[in-house]
Formats: C-alpha cells, sequence, structure tokens
C-alpha cells in the first residue's frame, strides 16, 4: 500500500541556529520511498548524512528570521499487520550478537538499573521472550494514562513509573526500561503511523513512539502505546531512547510556533498519479542539497 507521510516545522530564529532534522523515512527498513521533497522557506542549503545508528539525517543552518521547513514523501509499505511470533525465545546475554549490547544498558531515559529491582518483581515470574516482553507492554498499556501536556522533554521512565501518565514517548521508555532491566535488547523508534482499520481519533496527527525487541536473533516490533499489531508503520529513527532520535536538534533556542504531521493511506492508483505528476514538475527544486 501507499502512505503519504510528512510533517511541516514553522520557526523563528534570533540568531544563526545549526539544526538537525531526523523526519525521512529510515533507509533500512521494509519500505520503499517512491517519492520525497523538501522545501524550504526561504531555500536553504542541506546537507544529508547517516548518524551512528543508520537513521538519515539533514543539518541546515537556519538564518536569524522565520523559516518554514516541509518535508513531504509517498512510500510504499507491505500491508500486513506487525508481525507476532509467540514462540519467539530470549536469548542469553552471552549469546547476544556485539552489536546488540548496547541495548541492554541504561541510557539517559531508560533507566533500567534504576527500575532493575522493579522490573523482577513485576515480570520476573512471566516466561522468558515474546511472553514476558507482550507482559511489559500489557502492564504499561494498562497501567499508564495516555494525556498530552503530562510530561516534558526531561521526563525519564522513572518519573512514568512514578506519575503514572504521559505520551506515546513515555509509555516506549518505561516498556524499554523494563525491558533491558530483565537482560532483554530493546531499542526505542520513531516514526509516521496512520489510522488504519483502528478508530478516528479527535487528536491531531503527531510522530509516534514503539520499539523495537530482539528475540530468537532478530528485532521485532512491540508497542506498548497502542499495544496491538498495526498496519502502515514508516520507521523514521532508532536509537538507545528519544535523545538518540529526536525529530529537531538545534544548537540555539529557535521557537518551533508551529508543527503539522501527516500519515495517510493513498490508494495506489492516486499514489501512481501523484508520482508521475511530480516527475513532470522536476521534484525537489526548492532546496539544495549539497
Amino acid at each position: 500500500m501507499h502512505i503519504r507521510v510528512g510533517c511541516e516545522f514553522s520557526y523563528q530564529a534570533t540568531w544563526p541556529t545549526p539544526t538537525v532534522l531526523l523526519v525521512q523515512p529510515h533507509p533500512d527498513v521494509a519500505h520503499t520511498v517512491v517519492h520525497d521533497e523538501w522545501k524550504f522557506t526561504p531555500l536553504l542549503p542541506m546537507h544529508t548524512y547517516h548518524d551512528t545508528y543508520g537513521n538519515l539525517c539533514q543539518r541546515v543552518l537556519l538564518p536569524a528570521g522565520k523559516h518554514i521547513l516541509y518535508y513531504d514523501a509517498l512510500v510504499e509499505v507491505p500491508a500486513t499487520l506487525d508481525e507476532v511470533a509467540p514462540d519467539a525465545p530470549q536469548l542469553p546475554v552471552e549469546d547476544l550478537p556485539d552489536e546488540v549490547l548496547l541495548y541492554t544498558l541504561p541510557s539517559r531515559f531508560c533507566l533500567s538499573d534504576v527500575l532493575s529491582d522493579t522490573a523482577w518483581q513485576l515480570f520476573g515470574n512471566t516466561k522468558p521472550g515474546w511472553e514476558r516482553v507482550q507482559a511489559i507492554c500489557d502492564w504499561v498499556h494498562t497501567t499508564i494514562r495516555f494525556q498530552y501536556g503530562t510530561s516534558n522533554p526531561l521526563t525519564t521512565a522513572v518519573d512514568i513509573y512514578v506519575q503514572k501518565v504521559g505520551v506515546c514517548r513515555d509509555f516506549t521508555h518505561l516498556a524499554v526500561t523494563f525491558c533491558r532491566a530483565l537482560n532483554i535488547p530493546t531499542r526505542y523508534v520513531f516514526g509516521y503511523l496512520p489510522d488504519i482499520d483502528v478508530p478516528l481519533s479527535d487528536a491531531p496527527m503527531d510522530f509516534c513512539a514503539w520499539m523495537e525487541v530482539y528475540l530468537g536473533g532478530r528485532w521485532w516490533t512491540f508497542d506498548p502505546r497502542n499495544n496491538t499489531p498495526r498496519v502502515g508503520r514508516v520507521l523514521i529513527g532508532r536509537g538507545r531512547d528519544a535523545l538518540d532520535v529526536a525529530m529537531v536538534t538545534s544548537y540555539g533556542s529557535p521557537t518551533l510556533e508551529k508543527m503539522t504531521v501527516w500519515a495517510d493511506e493513498v490508494p495506489t492508483e492516486a499514489g501512481d498519479a501523484t508520482l508521475v505528476a511530480k516527475a513532470d514538475a522536476g521534484a525537489n527544486k526548492d532546496s539544495v542539497d549539497l
């Protein structure tokens, strides 16, 4: 299926501000970017690079003044739900690949060392593997109340465990923390998640956070906020926690005046027509890639 995703940020900068954007689909996942484009108003030069985790990032310098940063993409994704494998086992730490060990350790927002005893008390009697991870997701999903404006960029998983309320970022941080406390490699991910085959929400579309857990020799998707397999995910970034995959990282203090996010299914025929129209128009004329 085709999913149209994108975002627009409106910033006011008081002085030249180096900025890193992370909003493009990740290059190493099971989706295909059919077409995408950037538009910066006013026009700005842009430099693309891959960060430590393989995420696709853009660097720009925002001069003093008002800026509109726009990204839009047509993405082809599998028309299937997230995979489920109830028999996937948890591997002993000594059998984990070297590159996976990083995701068993505490990080800035996922303080698994602080919540270690709590994790073992809550989930120590569950069967290691898929069943244990699902038990963690069930607990977070039912115990933590979702409410906008209840956390901030400094809120940790420990804070969420105490206050029992947060947003999808916080649900994911807490579930990641519990998994790591139980020696289950888990990484924080975020992306676009369209409302397909689910009740429509009154809240405006936003970026969504979930997690990937290493079981049985591969990574699996778990979503403690929604806690049900979904279709149409477009992953943007992977990392230890939200600090590694911020949508916008600015080396200064520009004022964010407005943010808009979209993620919608597009009929295949309409997606093909969009691709042709974009090609004819000459895409990406409004940005410069150095």
